[in-house]
Formats: C-alpha cells, structure tokens, sequence
C-alpha cells in the first residue's frame, strides 16, 4: 500500500541525494532520486548499484549501532527508486517536494532547474541544497520563484539534525512553513535565514576553521592540542548553549572587553566587537544578569532555566565518559 505521506524527490542522486533520501525514506515517505544526467544502459545500471549500496550502507551502520533494528533495512530501501533522467516526468509529477542537489556549477543548477520546472506538479515545492549560491539568484532560474527557496543540509545529511532555510522576499510564506513541518516530521531541525553567502554554520565555522589553522601556523599549539581544545571546550559548551545564549550567560561585557583587548594585542579588526555588542552595553542588556540581552528574560524560572541547562553539561560528560564520583576520604583506623 502507498505511503499516505506526500512524496518526495530529489534531482541529483550523488552524496546529498542519497543523504536525503535516508532520512526520507527512514521517516516512511517514498523518495525519488532523479538522475541529473543522461546515461547510458551501463552506467545508469552502475548509478542505481552504487547509491543502494550507500543507502543500504548507512542504514546498516546505524543499526549497528543501536539505532534501529537492522530487519527494517529492506523495508526503508523499498521506499527509494532511482529514476533515470528520461523517466523525470513520471518520478516528479505527484512529488509535494523536490529537492535539487546538483554539483555547484551554474550550468549544472540551470538543468536541473530548468528539469524540475517542467517536470514537476504547479504546486511542488522546489528547494535547492546548494551550499554556495544564493536563493535569490537560484530563484531567477525557477520558473516558480513563490515556491522556491534554499534547504542546506548539513553533511552527513543522514545524521546531522540542522536544515538551514533560505527563502527569498518572493517565497510564499505558507511555502516556508509546510517545508519546516515536514523537516520537523522527519526528524531535522529547520532553522531560517536569509540570502546572505555562507548561510549561518558555515560562516561561523570556516571564521574558527581558519582561526584554528592560523594558531598551527602561528605555532600556538599543536593540531592535536587545538582539536582536543575545541573537542572538550568549545564543542562542549555550545553543544548545550547556543553561542549568543552563551554571550548571554556569562554576559555580554566579557565579549566586549575581550574583543577589544584582542583586537588591541593583535592589531587585527578580525577581533572587534561588532556595532551591536556596543549598543547593548550602552543599553545595559549584557544578558541573565540585567535580564535582557540577545534573550529577555523577563518573568523566566532563571533558577530552572540554570539547572536545565546544567543537566545538559552533565549529559555532555556522561557521553565523553569524564563523569566521575568524588574522592571519598578514607575512613581514620582506630588504634
């Protein structure tokens, strides 16, 4: 019997495809992978092999390691089809949702655009999982750009909860938020932001990558020492708080007068705070303390709110195995 969940479907079966399409197919929906390019017999035949086999792969890892019972990995395969190029009409014309996951070229984005567009039902929604372009020029070459936006996903795609949205000032909102549902559904968490290069994570994260490689070059630390700093330091700390909820916490005057101490010891503007760090200070929201900061806390269980995030450090140490019990004194002998 058919999934009564809508269907979806991805153009480009590489990594990300095959990526989404566990996660799709995991979550009970039938999930089409369009080959983006035109193949023969033989290759089409090697595509279909090789993406089963990292699909099947994948499931197979995460049964085995506790994930699911691994007698449900033929079940979870049977909802995903390889469709070739020539057969995209048929793969896409009752798809709610078609992903496009094609390499970062314009010539590849403008095909495969230009496929789902004609392919696709007038009321599919089209979402790009580029990594580079923006949704406001990928949208000039949709022929729906009301119904198209951004959907980066984060590799492993199969793993990696965060799905970054980027709509443009065109995309319907209700577009916008039946895609956060069924993110939602599948298990990801989707979060919003706009058309702006490097979306949200990969901003932040090529800022410290680099840094990180500067401190190796700069003979700061060792490799070793810089990976198990940020393993145990600053991965720990913003798997619980987030990095503006944690300016918050220990307050923003921190931020402001480390910035511009290193910005002064340095010489470099790559450390200063930016103009709202200021503005916040002038305007005492430094954070928990004043009661308002990136978050108002007005009428919050501060107390609660402590402990919550407290379970969560505790549940971080309990996962890298570094919980231990206190030393205990031994007992004095009686003479």
């Amino acid at each position: 019997m058919a999934s009564a969940r809508p269907v979806i479907a991805c153009v480009g079966a590489g990594r990300m495809g095959r990526g989404i399409a566990h996660c799709a197919a995991w979550a009970g929906h039938d999930i089409r992978l369009v080959d983006a390019k035109q193949r023969d017999a033989e290759g089409y035949a090697r595509l279909e092999a090789d993406t089963f086999d990292e699909i099947r792969s994948t499931l197979e890892m995460i049964a085995g390691l506790g994930g699911f019972d691994a007698a449900h990995v033929d079940a979870i395969l049977k909802r995903v089809s390889v469709v070739p190029r020539e057969k995209a009409g048929e793969a896409l014309a009752d798809a709610r949702i078609v992903f496009e996951a094609v390499p970062e070229t314009d010539e590849a984005k403008r095909d495969a655009l230009a496929l789902i567009d004609a392919a696709a039902g007038p009321e599919a929604i089209v979402a790009s999982t580029t990594s580079t372009y923006l949704s406001t020029q990928l949208a000039a070459l949709s022929g729906r750009p009301a119904r198209f936006l951004n959907a980066h996903w984060l590799n492993p795609a199969f793993l990696v909860p965060l799905v970054e949205l980027s709509p443009t000032h065109e995309t319907d909102r209700a577009v916008v938020d039946e895609l956060k549902t069924l993110l939602e559904a599948i298990g990801k968490v989707p979060v919003e932001c706009a058309a702006s290069p490097g979306y949200i994570v990969p901003r932040i994260q090529m800022l410290a990558m680099n840094e990180a490689a500067r401190m190796v070059e700069e003979g700061v630390a060792s490799a070793e020492d810089i990976d198990k700093a940020t393993r145990y330091g600053f991965g720990f700390r913003f798997a619980v708080l987030g990095l503006l909820e944690f300016i918050d916490w220990g307050g923003g005057d921190i931020l402001f007068h480390a910035s511009r101490y290193m910005a002064e010891v340095t010489g470099e503007k790559r450390f200063e705070a930016p103009t709202l760090i200021h503005e916040n200070m002038e305007e005492n929201r430094r954070g928990l303390r004043d009661g308002r900061g990136f978050y108002d806390y007005d009428g919050m269980d501060v107390a609660a709110y402590r402990r919550q995030r407290m379970e969560g450090f505790m549940a971080m140490l309990r996962m890298a195995g570094l919980d231990r019990p206190p030393a205990v004194a031994a007992p004095e002998k009686s003479n």
